[in-house]
């Protein structure tokens, strides 16, 4: 520590923070520094007064305050009874210092608030903070909002985000950062198809490879809100935080709140150096990590059965599943109570005695027997107005009694923040997964929340979230051999904190390989490979209805945690056949896969999309090249550049044909010239691809 100031450091990054104010301030996050020239590093932070303002132009804290004068949105907004105390003003207290991290606590006396925000530049490059706010006062404070607040250099100057919807997930918008504001709201209940809570601020000539660039996410499986604004003074800042309903959250006094971790990445070389450090930071902290390079391939019944089950259909379906190669049978929405159809049964955690007279046993034993283990989804948090749990229970839903509930997919949200709710549906899943040979869970949550209210009467979404970690996390304790997936109608829920308690997500409900490719390419910017579940469908893609060879299905899937959902009764030996050959390639090299580093590349024609996966120490790589559509008539010979590979070495590059079985020789080249000149791209059909295999000489 350096004149009140923290210098946090990490090959290739610094963070420091000036702790001389009430709450700290970020003055530089950004290339790493060898020394710290403070005049410099402050000039910047702390602004001249500005004609026409206050007489001390406030710095951009992590917690703002409307109270010392700054005018970003404020970090931290609630009163006390009578709308007193709206606008507190921290005093610092004390800082307690760690490796990389510390934790700074301040005090308002007047408002009798504390105020603790943490810091840690951690091993995988990112910069977690968090703060709790503590009511010391004796009366209730009503809190409105907690936020986390970074500021961003004047030189970024667009905005990266990641829109969507049920099925067209992560798709990458970039926008001017010059003027105004940005802001993204999800009162979901989930982390949502709409708005993942992931902002990139970027220099204007960012790409994947060149130039700086500043994300943050906010690892939170609930309501958020995210803000990039550029102030009238031109200081630019990002804010991320759990949104909060109107008196969701009242301090008792002596109660205490604390905001999600904002995991947050800096890079001067490009996005995919920044996006590596998240999935460093994801990798770190899975339920699993020592299973992550052997991650099972599997078959999930839904797309080839739906509510259509038949055990001896489902037997027949488990042996060709094992004939080409899958190591895991999951076994989809139908199997309990009278689940015949999505309109009845959700709570009623019971095997159906009507379609499994036996139990599940016979059919877990016959996939047992055929050298795979088992799984099943589970959709807890829900319940249907058709079940007996309903019937019994009624006030267990999480809706308000003076209102007719909105209904979705003829279901409500079971309210998990009551105790005998919650104890009901442990006790039940602990049954299922205590009596059958269960190794994976499918763990979905297929409506958005509406009008969320515990039985109190306030909003229940932040209750709702933390019951299904603590459910969650609790389950897994009892069973720990136990794999779990995060699925939300497909990718409603991903972020980095169900990821701290699930194995996997399930990234989209559509399998379509022609979007999979752009919604797989947008969430790798915060989630790496081997967590994405990638599966190959059936020719007719269920949710487009568009078409596509069985070679372009598999080459979308093969980088991911592959698995399949399609009839393989209805396959004929040559698509059998080439499906054993795609998941016996992603066996061959799921090490590489699930392991190495996420990269992705920026292709000379808008038709192609390209990405690929580099061995930590550089000596092997797999990249991906697909054309999406037709290169416009008339186009030049195409290159594709792969920075990021040992400038010095030289590799053999070969390419896989189109079944994943053979390779054809491309050439000898250095890294210098794969990084410079690229390869050579030969021209492509639509919808068509090919693997590159790199191997250092």
């Amino acid at each position: 520590m350096t004149e009140n100031l923290i210098h946090l450091r990490r090959p290739g990054v610094s963070v420091v923070v000036d702790i001389s104010m009430g709450v700290p301030v970020i003055a530089h996050w950004g290339r790493e520094l060898e020394t710290i020239d403070r005049d410099s590093i402050l000039a910047s932070v702390y602004l001249p007064k500005q004609p026409g303002g206050v007489d001390v132009t406030a710095p951009i804290a992590v917690v703002p305050q409307h109270g010392d004068g700054c005018f970003a949105r404020p970090g931290l907004a609630g009163h006390r009874p009578g709308g007193r105390y709206f606008a507190p003003r921290f005093s610092h207290s004390k800082v307690e210092m760690s490796d990389y991290g510390f934790v700074f606590t301040s005090t308002d006396s007047a408002a009798e608030l504390g105020l603790h925000c943490q810091f840690e530049l951690r091993e995988s490059g990112v910069l977690a903070i968090n703060a709790t706010v503590t009511n010391n006062g004796g009366s209730r404070y009503l809190l409105d909002t907690l936020s986390i607040t970074l500021p961003i250099p004047s030189g970024a100057e667009e905005l990266v985000t990641l829109t969507g919807s049920w099925a067209r997930e992560f798709a990458i918008h970039r926008q001017g950062f010059l003027h105004g504001a940005w802001t993204a709201e999800n009162r979901t209940g989930r982390t949502s198809h709409e708005h993942p809570p992931v902002v990139w601020a970027v220099q204007a000539n960012a790409n994947e490879w060149q130039g700086e660039v500043w994300g943050a996410h906010l690892a939170w499986s609930g309501n958020h809100v995210l803000l990039a604004e550029v102030l009238a003074d031109a200081r630019k800042y990002l804010q991320l935080g759990e949104l909060l309903m109107a008196g969701e959250i009242c301090l008792e006094p002596g109660g205490s709140y604390s905001t999600p971790e904002v995991v947050a990445t800096y890079s001067e070389n490009g996005l995919t150096p920044a996006s590596l450090n998240f999935h460093r930071d994801v990798r770190a902290n899975l339920p699993q990590r020592s299973n992550s390079a052997a991650r099972k391939v599997l078959l999930n019944t839904w797309e080839a059965v739906y509510f259509d089950h038949d055990e001896e259909k489902l037997k027949n379906l488990a042996e060709l599943a094992a004939s080409v190669g899958v190591e895991r049978f999951v076994l989809d929405d139908g199997w309990f109570a009278g689940r015949r159809n999505d309109e009845s049964s959700l709570g009623d955690w019971w095997v159906s005695p009507e379609v499994y007279p036996n139990g599940l046993a016979p059919l877990i034993s016959h996939v047992r027997k055929l050298g795979m283990d088992f799984g099943i989804w589970v959709e807890p948090e829900m319940i249907s107005q058709d079940s007996e749990l309903f019937r019994m229970h009624p006030d267990w839903a999480l809706v308000s009694p003076d209102y007719e509930p909105v209904r979705s997919r003829n279901q409500l949200v079971l309210n998990l923040a009551h105790a005998p709710a919650y104890e009901y549906v442990f006790l039940k899943l602990d049954k299922l997964l205590s009596e059958n040979e269960i190794s994976f869970v499918k763990w979905d949550m297929n409506r958005p929340h509406v009008q969320a209210t515990l039985q109190s009467g306030a909003a229940g979404t932040h209750e709702q979230t933390l019951a299904v970690y603590k459910l969650i996390d609790q389950l897994r304790a009892k069973h720990r051999h136990i794999e779990i997936e995060s699925c939300s109608s497909g990718g409603g829920r991903i972020d980095h904190e169900i990821l701290r308690r699930t194995d996997r997500v399930w990234t989209s409900d559509c399998i379509d390989p022609y979007r999979r490719q752009k919604i797989q390419r947008g969430a790798s910017m915060f989630v790496p490979n081997e967590v994405m579940g990638a599966h190959i469908g059936a020719e007719k893609a269920h949710t487009t209805s568009r078409v596509h060879s069985l070679e372009f299905r598999a080459i979308s899937a093969v980088f991911g945690h592959l698995g399949l959902e399609l009839d393989l009764t209805l396959c004929s030996q040559s698509e059998l056949q080439l499906i054993k050959q795609a998941v016996d390639w992603h066996k061959k090299f799921r090490g590489l896969l699930h392991s190495g580093d996420s990269v992705r590349f920026d292709c000379e024609s808008e038709s192609q999309i390209s990405h690929g996966v580099y061995s930590q120490n550089r000596d092997e790589a797999l990249v991906s090249l697909v054309q999406l559509t037709e290169t416009k008539q008339g186009a030049d010979s195409q290159f594709l550049r792969l920075p990021g590979l040992d400038s010095d070495r030289r590799y053999r590059v070969a390419a896989f044909d189109s079944k994943l079985a053979t390779t054809h020789a491309v050439g000898e080249y250095t890294g210098q010239q794969l990084s410079t000149t690229g390869l050579k791209v030969s021209e492509m059909s639509p919808e068509t691809g090919t693997i590159f295999h790199l191997l250092s000489i």
